[in-house]
């Protein structure tokens, strides 16, 4: 299926843009001006892809347009050779075809951003929050995998070594893009340590996954901040602090509060606390400007919606499956050691699948 006019014009379009940036960046000036500099190369960065994709898709036309000159001229040796380049050609046409307007779809700005993963226990009591402990290690691990950089930023722990919550930042480059579509309701499906019958349980813990806020994003006035202190204690009273260095937040106009004890020192957790304070504030400002555009978007983006169960892990069956897609695995320990990408890739497919149908119907209407 040829590119339709409609993404032809915008292809045309963007070209346009990427030269002037490019012609901005060759200017010696632009150096004298950091932010300005930073901000015209992000966008020329992110524009080269789609040129790139558009530049080729022009020159496998134009040699299609070549190749089959040639069937009508010279000897058949050279019109064999004509057949099998037009051959190579039309299938290359054909990914670009489909690679094009993926390509042109608007992009989530917080794509890029570090994350802060929030995991609770939910229904299922200690089992739910042993679980909580194995989404936490899953986590971590997958981080690993990649390279990032992990930091707990708040635990609430349990005797058997489970957490009712725990609130842990990852730092890299296109987190939130991988992670994002984890946000939602987990639920387990296995015999419990604590369960002498040897009877299936089923125990849910939530996940939200925050993209983190630059300061300059969210504006938070002194004002509004109710700053308390307080003695942090440990589980079973080990670590009890003598001083106050426990710390909770409450952001007056919206009630979120933030508890942070995890630090040594109360500056420590003061900081870690509107690091949290920050990310949920954020995201509270994506949401509402989500649901005022479109509020069926919002699972697609991450946010909100997290009351739906969105994957199921069952011990007993060595079974992983996420509910939104249909996709179903047998390699439960795996997963949970952080072997996520075959299940994360299927996910970015897929609501990047939906968000292109919806951007094509736009652009039909406005076309009609």
């Amino acid at each position: 299926m040829a590119l339709s006019e409609i993404y032809l014009s915008r292809l045309a379009e963007v070209e346009r843009r990427y030269q002037e940036l490019s012609e901005k960046l060759s200017d010696p000036q632009i150096f004298s001006d950091r932010e300005r500099y930073a901000r015209v190369a992000r966008e020329h960065a992110e524009l080269e892809p789609v040129v790139e994709a558009y530049r080729e898709y022009r020159r496998v036309l134009k040699e299609l347009e070549e190749n089959r000159e040639l069937l009508g001229e010279g000897d058949e040796e050279l019109r064999e050779l004509a057949r099998e380049e037009i051959r190579t050609l039309e299938a290359r046409l054909e990914e670009l075809e489909k690679e094009i307007p993926l390509l042109l779809l608007p992009r989530d700005p917080n794509d890029e951003k570090n994350v802060i993963v929030e995991i609770r226990a939910g229904a299922g009591g200690e089992e739910a929050a042993l679980f909580a402990a194995d989404l936490l290690r899953m986590y971590h691990r997958y981080a690993e995998r990649r390279g990032w950089k992990t930091e707990i930023l708040s635990a609430n722990e349990t005797g058997l070594g489970g957490f009712k919550e725990v609130i842990m930042r990852i730092e890299a480059r296109g987190a939130y893009s991988r992670l994002k579509y984890e946000s939602g309701v987990h639920r387990v499906q296995r015999i419990p340590v604590t369960e002498s019958g040897g009877r299936i349980h089923t125990s849910t813990v939530t996940v939200a996954v925050l993209p983190e806020a630059d300061e300059v994003e969210v504006d938070i006035r002194p004002e509004d901040l109710r700053i308390e202190t307080m003695r942090a204690s440990g589980h079973g009273g080990q670590h009890v602090n003598r001083t106050e260095s426990a710390v909770r937040i409450t952001h007056l106009p919206t009630g979120i509060t933030v508890y942070c004890a995890n630090e040594r020192s109360q500056h420590q957790n003061r900081a870690t606390a509107m690091r949290i304070l920050r990310a949920r504030l954020y995201e509270k400002a994506l949401r509402e400007q989500e649901e005022r555009i479109q509020s069926e978007r919002r699972s697609q983006v991450g946010t909100g919606e997290r009351s739906e169960r969105i994957r199921t892990y069952n011990f007993p069956q060595n079974r992983v499956t996420d509910h939104r897609i249909g996709l179903t695995l047998y390699r439960l320990e795996e997963v949970l050691d952080g072997d996520l990408d075959e299940i994360i890739d299927a996910l970015i497919t897929h609501f990047r699948t939906e968000a292109l149908k919806k951007e094509e119907e736009t652009l039909l209407r406005q076309a009609a």
